[in-house]
């Protein structure tokens, strides 16, 4: 089990689906064993200790990451491979207003996965305090913290029954940065 190997097969697999993610939902290849891949908490990819340099390498890696309970896989119509991840696969870096009216945010991964932060893709706080936004399927990207200080410079207080809480809106969902002591 080798990356190009994986490599090859994704590429196989995701032939005329250039611009689509492959469905790896759908996938249920049996277990092939570990490979010594990690993605390390700031979003960078380590292969046998070495760094990742081709940006389109680990786009296309990431296109067929998997999370199964708390465990990350690489995975093919034929095979499954486990991998290890520090924290979360992907970082939050940028976000935009994307109407004048300034009531739909779309967000950016280090990946270059944009979407809107709406329902779908919620926003979420961890019992630790960090802010971590879903991606796709059950993957999760964490809010880099300049993305953190902007949202705090344009969140508002809501006074409410849990307390007052940092709040702002995209896409008509409510979004909590935190509460602040009273």
């Amino acid at each position: 089990m080798s990356l190009e190997k994986i490599s090859t097969q994704i590429s196989n697999a995701q032939q005329g689906n250039v611009k689509k993610m492959p469905p790896v939902e759908l996938w249920d290849p049996p277990f092939c064993g570990d490979i010594d891949l990690e993605i390390k908490s700031d979003g960078s990819w380590f292969y046998n200790g070495s760094v990742f340099k081709r940006l389109s390498l680990v786009k296309l890696f990431a296109s067929v990451l998997k999370k199964e309970d708390e465990k990350y896989f690489l995975v093919t119509p034929v095979e499954k491979i486990g991998i290890k991840v520090v924290d979360a696969p992907f970082i939050l870096t940028q976000w935009q207003w994307i109407d004048e009216e300034k009531t739909r945010m779309q967000v950016t991964t280090n990946l270059d996965d944009s979407f809107i932060l709406n329902a779908e893709h919620p926003l979420d706080i961890a019992e630790d305090g960090a802010l971590y936004v879903t991606v796709r399927r059950n993957l999760k990207a964490k809010v880099h913290r300049n993305v953190y200080y902007q949202w705090v410079d344009l969140a508002k207080e809501d006074k409410n029954e849990q307390g007052t809480e940092l709040v702002f809106f995209s896409a008509d969902c409510r979004f909590i940065l935190g509460k602040l002591e009273d």
